[in-house]
């Protein structure tokens, strides 16, 4: 028997007559004679020609949308557009059958929405082809990233007995009787009895953990799940997601800046040079999509643009003080078209402002750092309190275009001493975390690192607006299926 190939080879394939075996799913069946067929390889589908006067009845009729087939047959010249060759069928089997009442894929345009409700099938589609393939590429850029620099890859714990935002919005992990579940004599739950003999969760960050790796390995990065418990259902939170993690030993906030500004850049370009055929689509889709906007609605850049954009200039650099200042100074913060007005120094920049200052200020990507304190997680490095009394931290998020924050990171508190300090205002018990300070006591040194959200980076790349179309099954508020 003919080996299979894949329809991706049997397009590069210039040798008309030869005879091939393909395999893969009907896209559409026309005429009783012509199948599109696609086999996941490549966006494109391949024209398989039957010879529907030699073939049997019963077997054109299991020949519809969805079922899976194998055609074997000659590679010929194609007549159509958009290809160059197709297959002339000598014979054609039925591997799957597909209703085709029920299935739910019919060639015709489906709704983003809709096609959430049946994630188990959008993979079938062209957008979906496309973006999971743009996704499987940024991946594997970021461990070639890191990879070529000499990081080592840590898997920190999924399930941790500790918080490392504060945030305290993290998913319980338990074995414990829910309809029973053992108290202690002030009524409270006596964790001593379940699995761990503690309190755990699943984790929302890798970076504790990661810290203690870089202060041996010199240089490491996580790549792996976290989960927020957080009650939002807007298009830019999940509740289970993707985090990279890089933290790197003697490394101050300049380093980590630029370390974060080259895995960037890596990683765009890295997917604009293998994945042309697929931000192709995602880049007409996207002008189709935009058609339909009002004016001002529409992105100022087609998402081919907007990448090459990111890749063709620095990032600017400048503090949240200084971006404060530009903000309360702008024309939408002084006529309130801002939903949250820029009053004073202390404020938390929202979306809207970061995108003001990236896409209408600079027109470039923008890193801010130094933070007030106040707004930022304790185990940032404290700067020393300026003329005017404010203390900051040695923070930084990085700003793109349409998408507002995508990396979030800083210098880490190497000092002991103020590290403890500012765990006690932060109500954080050093007993839960004795691990990590014995960091600080054993060679404490300079060290940063930062947090990429894996799917804000690919709703970038991909040009979709809603972070639930990025991951294959999205765990959102009420949502927890397939």
């Amino acid at each position: 028997m003919i080996k299979r190939q894949q329809i991706k080879e049997v397009f590069k394939e210039t040798a008309y007559g030869k005879e091939v075996r393909v395999m893969g799913w009907v896209k559409t069946f026309r005429n009783n004679q012509f199948i599109a067929l696609n086999d996941g390889s490549c966006m494109a589908n391949l024209q398989v020609v039957v010879d529907f006067a030699n073939t049997d009845e019963s077997l054109l009729k299991r020949i519809t949308t969805g079922a899976a087939i194998a055609a074997t047959g000659k590679i010929v010249e194609s007549l159509g557009k958009g290809q160059s060759v197709e297959v002339k069928a000598t014979e054609i089997e039925i591997l799957g059958d597909s209703d085709p009442e029920k299935y739910p894929l019919q060639p015709k345009k489906h709704s983003l929405e809709f096609l959430r409700e049946i994630a188990h099938l959008r993979f079938r589609t062209n957008t979906f082809n496309a973006v999971f393939k743009v996704r499987h590429a940024l991946a594997f850029a970021v461990h070639q990233f890191f990879n070529d620099r000499g990081f080592v890859y840590m898997h920190t714990p999924v399930i941790t007995a500790s918080d490392a935002e504060g945030a305290g919005e993290m998913f319980k992990v338990t074995t414990l009787d829910l309809n029973e579940t053992p108290r202690k004599e002030d009524g409270s739950i006596d964790f001593s009895q379940d699995f761990f003999g503690r309190a755990t969760n699943l984790t929302v960050s890798g970076q504790l953990e990661g810290e203690l790796a870089a202060m041996a390995f010199g240089q490491i990065y996580t790549f792996g799940p976290t989960f927020r418990a957080e009650n939002s259902n807007t298009t830019r939170h999940l509740a289970e997601f993707w985090m990279i993690e890089p933290e790197v030993a003697f490394f101050d906030l300049e380093d980590n800046m630029q370390l974060a500004e080259d895995m960037l850049k890596y990683v765009i370009s890295y997917a604009l040079e293998h994945c042309k055929e697929e931000l192709e689509f995602l880049n007409g889709r996207l002008l189709e999509e935009e058609k339909n906007k009002p004016q001002q609605e529409r992105s100022e850049l087609a998402l081919i643009d907007k990448l090459s954009f990111c890749l063709g200039n620095d990032f600017v650099r400048l503090t949240y003080t200084e971006a404060i200042d530009i903000l309360r100074n702008s024309k939408p913060n002084q006529k309130k078209q801002f939903k949250y007005l820029i009053e004073g120094w202390g404020a938390d920049l929202q979306s809207e402002h970061e995108r003001y200052l990236v896409e209408k200020h600079f027109k470039k990507p923008v890193i801010l750092t130094d933070y007030p304190a106040d707004i930022k997680a304790f185990y940032m490095r404290q700067n020393e309190v300026d003329s005017e009394g404010r203390r900051t931290v040695r923070a930084m998020d990085i700003l793109f275009p349409g998408i507002g924050e995508i990396v979030g990171g800083s210098q880490r508190e190497e000092r002991l001493d103020r590290l403890t300090d500012r765990m006690k205002a932060m109500h954080i018990p050093e007993e839960e975390l004795w691990w990590y300070l014995d960091t600080r006591r054993f060679g404490s040194a300079p060290h940063a690192g930062f947090g990429l959200g894996f799917e804000r980076l690919v709703l970038f790349v991909t040009g979709m607006t809603n972070i639930r179309d990025v991951i294959a099954f999205p765990r959102f508020p009420k949502s927890a299926e397939f």
